[in-house]
């Protein structure tokens, strides 16, 4: 099968096509035949190991998964005997954190797979579950948000958009912070509140909410906390302060009533499930950018390291996907 791969960390030029053995589903997994998947600023990240400690994860010298890719949508083409839930032929849906840049991915039945929203197309459908994985859990840290005023910092990329939706859904106040260009999007994701943030500082603007969510990493607590309420929550998804954080979290636990908590991405099942139910109920809809073709996988991260991405980037795999 084609794969995009990957034999040492470095730049987007460290990415290539190749022919790799198509993985053969154990008896609890389902083999997918992808037919579109995305490049996102977790796949980046990992290829350029701009955060060295991730190595220990991905390999120090060299990767030890040569594949990336953390969400897809496509076909079931293939079930282990044990699979009881899906059958060839179904569209599906999820991810896995790795191995999406391919034709074919094996992934556990009980994993984060599950039909496809029948309204969706494939690239739509593959362009929802990352965002969410990462979006969801923050919201959840940041304890109930039914009625509160919550801020989402970069409210256009993935994480963002997919704040934004969530956090309607929640019953949340919401307000979007972006760029120019993206103030009618975040009105059309429900956001109740826009600034634009070449115009306006929200920091120094007197409002205050009971929880700040910076989906892009590039806040901090200092500069936001005199834009929390008391008992107020600030959320950061920066992993580059990962060292930084449990200090800090766990300072403002015991002093002061404003808290810090970091986000974590997590692939559950539950979580993608719960995603379903709020896109049939049309709750929930995909934002995509750009779309290329899978080879073309070294302009897609090139672009999505830009930063100037707006909501996902899809690269599609089958020529077939819509």
């Amino acid at each position: 099968m084609r794969a995009i791969v990957y034999d040492r960390y470095g730049p987007p030029e460290v990415l290539h096509l190749e022919e790799v053995d198509r993985p053969v589903p154990a008896d609890d997994e389902v083999l997918v035949k992808v037919r579109a998947t995305t490049v996102n600023r977790t796949d980046t990240g990992l290829r350029n190991a701009e955060l060295f400690i991730s190595r220990f994860v991905t390999g120090l010298r060299r990767p030890k998964n040569r594949i990336l890719g953390m969400e897809m949508a496509g076909e079931v083409a293939a079930v282990g005997k044990a699979v009881t839930e899906f059958k060839v032929g179904d569209a599906v849906f999820g991810g896995k954190g790795a191995g999406a840049w391919a034709e074919f991915v094996a992934i556990w039945e009980s994993g984060p797979l599950a039909p496809k929203p029948a309204a969706m197309s494939f690239d739509e459908a593959a362009a929802v579950f990352d965002g969410v994985s990462l979006a969801l859990p923050c919201l959840e840290g940041a304890g109930p948000v039914d009625g509160r005023r919550v801020l989402v910092y970069g409210s256009s990329g993935s994480v963002g958009t997919a704040g934004v939706q969530l956090a309607k859904h929640f019953g949340a106040h919401v307000t979007a912070v972006c760029s120019t260009r993206n103030v009618e999007l975040a009105r059309s994701m429900g956001a109740d509140e826009v600034i634009d943030y070449t115009n306006e500082d929200f920091t120094k603007n007197g409002q205050r909410y009971d929880v700040i969510f910076d989906a892009v990493g590039k806040h901090s607590f200092r500069r936001c906390r005199r834009s929390l309420n008391p008992g107020g929550t600030f959320v950061d998804t920066d992993l580059g302060f990962m060292f930084q954080m449990p200090l800090l979290m766990l300072a403002t636990r015991w002093i002061g009533s404003r808290k810090v908590k970091m986000g974590i991405a997590r692939y559950a099942r539950k979580d993608l499930l719960f995603l379903k139910e709020l896109i049939e109920a049309g709750e929930f809809r995909a934002v995509i950018d750009r779309s290329y073709p899978l080879e073309d996988v070294m302009e897609a991260a090139r672009y999505v390291e830009t930063g100037k991405k707006v909501g996902n980037v899809v690269l599609t795999v089958d020529k077939g996907s819509t």
